[in-house]
């Protein structure tokens, strides 16, 4: 046996619940992306990661998003979890074992360019700008790491008299429970935290 062999890590993978039924998390023993990288789209996926690209070729699957160490994975809503889940764990796993690819360079570049044409009409007076500063920082203090359990990410989007636009990525984006999560917790909070904020909105992202 080579010396490889013998240190190669072995790869864990197991399946979390999320709160959107639709939706699964695998996570693994392995980083896949220090960051958060969504594909809602298959063409998108096809341009800018192996793993995604590869899952897209299941029938069943509608949405793929990496981050850390696990991928959640949407599936089409007429096909079982039961009928499917061990056969995506198992090609997951596979493909985490042969050490393929996940995401190719440059995609963190690429996404920060599409964000910034998106934001581009949103300019902010300097009251605003420190607003929208601190809006983000209590969505990254408080919201995203709760989030981020369930298999999900919230970015923060855009600040217009008093609405905040946030952005659902993940197991978030359509969860039936996604709604009365961004009204009856993140808004609550926003608000009370910050009175010029009126009301929480979500764009799927």
């Amino acid at each position: 046996m080579s010396q490889a062999t013998a240190t190669k890590r072995p790869v864990l993978l197991y399946t979390e619940q999320t709160p959107n039924p639709e939706t699964l998390k695998f996570v693994t023993n392995r980083m896949l992306y220090n960051g958060t990288a969504e594909f809602r789209e298959e063409e998108f996926a096809r341009e800018w990661s192996p793993l995604a690209a590869v899952l897209y070729d299941f029938p069943y699957v509608k949405k793929v998003y990496i981050a850390n160490n696990y991928v959640t994975i949407t599936k089409e809503f007429n096909y079982s979890w039961d009928d499917i889940m061990l056969k995506l764990k198992e090609y997951v796993k596979g493909y985490l074992e042969e050490n393929k690819p996940i995401i190719k360079d440059g995609f963190a570049e690429e996404v920060a360019r599409i964000e910034e044409e998106r934001g581009v009409s949103y300019e902010y007076t300097e009251d605003e700008a420190e607003t929208v500063a601190q809006i983000k920082e209590l969505i990254d203090t408080y919201v995203k790491p709760a989030v981020e359990m369930d298999g999900g990410n919230i970015e923060f989007k855009s600040y217009q008299e008093g609405v905040v636009t946030v952005i659902m990525q993940g197991a978030c984006s359509g969860c039936p429970s996604s709604t009365v999560t961004l009204k009856s917790g993140i808004e609550q909070m926003l608000k009370r935290m910050m009175p010029q904020v009126k009301e929480v909105v979500q764009e799927m992202g």
